[in-house]
């Protein structure tokens, strides 16, 4: 029930998507800036919010949500450039993880990466940088309680038009916090390619890949979404959906299948 009930919204969201393309219909000379509208590492101010639902999770009949809001600025050091992004989740976990009868909600860690952005060929970006992790959660179960640091590298190839693609690497692990939990050492893979249908219309793929080093867990989802871009002013509005079914996962926790609901903004100066 819970499964028809999101599909039947996502369908919705889909069409609405459609008929507002169908109706605000751009030339193609005029929207460069869609190329630009999903790349991490613009020359540009934005705000994010992406929620995860997880509709299942792996050993458990359990659910979960996760919000992310998500902040991007520009930086300049010296004659270098940086991209810095802080991102900060509410989070609704089963408890005891992963479960629980009962629903813990509250904020979850802080994370902040600060990206170097390399000098590349006009349409490629590049960055590699540090991050941090903080143990900000409001409740133990929606957080690790660790600090944790590690790297960020990000690759965007913009050249076209019609196909962008790139990745977002991430490892961190930890190095204090409480004794009696277990210790931080994760990497995430996420590969992205969008292609641009016209009339702001474009499909998307995202997933995020993961694997603990300290308990081989992983979780390895595929998916495909549809999204929506439109220029106002000097900003630029980016909304999309993306359902996500899991190939390959091991470990409690994982989720079995998810909808990644997006709003993002990028503000031009």
């Amino acid at each position: 029930m819970k499964f028809q009930l999101i599909g039947r919204s996502i369908i919705t969201v889909l069409v609405f998507l459609m008929i507002v393309a169908a109706s605000n219909a751009w030339s193609e000379e005029k929207a460069d800036f869609k190329a630009q509208a999903n790349n991490p590492l613009a020359n540009m101010k934005a705000l994010n919010f992406h929620n995860y639902y997880a509709g299942e999770l792996t050993d458990s009949d359990e659910d979960s949500n996760q919000l992310w809001l998500r902040w991007a600025q520009p930086i300049s050091m010296g004659n270098t450039k940086w991209l810095m992004r802080a991102s900060l989740p509410y989070n609704s976990f089963p408890t005891p993880y992963p479960a629980g009868d009962d629903t813990e909600t509250g904020i979850g860690d802080f994370n902040v990466f600060a990206a170097y952005l390399m000098d590349t060929d006009p349409g490629v970006s590049f960055g590699f940088g540090p991050q941090v992790t903080a143990p900000t959660a409001s409740e133990d179960v929606l957080g690790s309680e660790k600090w944790s640091a590690g790297f960020a590298n990000v690759l965007f190839n913009g050249k076209s038009k019609k196909f962008q693609y790139g990745y977002l690497l991430t490892w961190q692990h930890s190095f204090a916090g409480e004794d009696d939990r277990s210790t931080v050492n994760i990497a995430a893979m996420q590969p992205f390619g969008m292609y641009q249908l016209g009339g702001g219309i474009y499909l998307r793929s995202s997933s995020i890949w993961t694997y603990n080093f300290e308990n081989d867990s992983y979780s390895v989802p595929i998916g495909l979404g549809m999204g929506y871009i439109l220029k106002k002013g000097k900003t630029i509005y980016n909304f999309f959906v993306e359902p996500q079914l899991s190939i390959f996962d091991s470990g409690p926790g994982q989720p079995e299948w998810q909808v990644l609901i997006g709003l993002m903004f990028q503000f031009m100066d």
